[in-house]
């Protein structure tokens, strides 16, 4: 499976666990590799065998902006359900970030992967 990916996609949202930051926006820093294979799209050179990145950015993007979670363990999970649900990718990894979340780091967050549920047997 070919990777497709999506680095330091940046949104502002309601994210955390203290009265401070229910009230106050911060900024998440997400990365997808998202499991696609290229070859058609290879072959022909054409956008409509490509996965759409732009459309998957921009869906991220909206729900985030729109969300209100506790905890990036949660938001990760949502985030990874929308990408399956809605994209033709066989499996992601994604990168969750809470960049000043811990004092002296650049960065705090979590890593999960997910692939599509297997077909129930008939």
């Amino acid at each position: 499976m070919d990777i497709v990916y999506i680095r330091e996609l940046e949104v502002e949202t309601v994210i955390g666990i203290f009265d401070w930051e229910r009230e106050r926006r911060q900024i998440v820093s997400i990365d997808l590799d998202l499991g696609f294979d290229i070859r058609a799209a290879a072959a022909s050179d054409q956008i409509a065998d490509a996965l759409d990145y732009k459309a998957i950015s921009h869906r991220v993007r909206d729900f985030v902006a729109a969300s209100e979670f506790q905890l990036v363990e949660a938001l990760a999970e949502a985030i990874a359900g929308i990408v399956l649900a809605e994209f033709p990718v066989g499996w992601l990894r994604l990168r969750v970030g809470k960049p000043g979340a811990v004092t002296g780091s650049r960065d705090t967050g979590v890593i999960i992967e997910r692939g599509r549920p297997a077909a129930a047997p008939q």
